[in-house]
């Protein structure tokens, strides 16, 4: 065999996620978004797509109460659900 015995070469450090690392939904604030999200997924064959309105909603109630970090919702992928959002709502004068 060629098993090499090589503990004292490199050791492994560990690194966080590149988003970092987020809280559980322990108490379940969000777990009524999320089960909207997986009732659509369900309803829909498991397309994502077709569920974007809900994830986003999930998502926004984990940032509202600090379970994952602040991030601009463009950047995770929904600019078009936030555009079609703004030209929806009439506008005041």
């Amino acid at each position: 065999m060629s098993t090499a015995m090589n503990f004292g070469s490199k050791s492994f450090k560990p690194r966080p996620p590149d988003k970092g690392a987020f809280p559980l939904d322990h108490f379940g604030e969000c777990s009524a978004f999320k089960e909207r999200f997986m009732e659509c997924l369900r309803d829909s064959g498991y397309e994502s797509g077709a569920c974007r309105q809900r994830a986003m909603s999930y998502l926004e109630c984990r940032m509202e109460r600090q379970l994952m970090a602040n991030e601009p919702l463009e950047k995770l992928g929904f600019k078009d659900l936030i555009d079609e959002k703004s030209e929806a709502k009439p506008e005041k004068l």
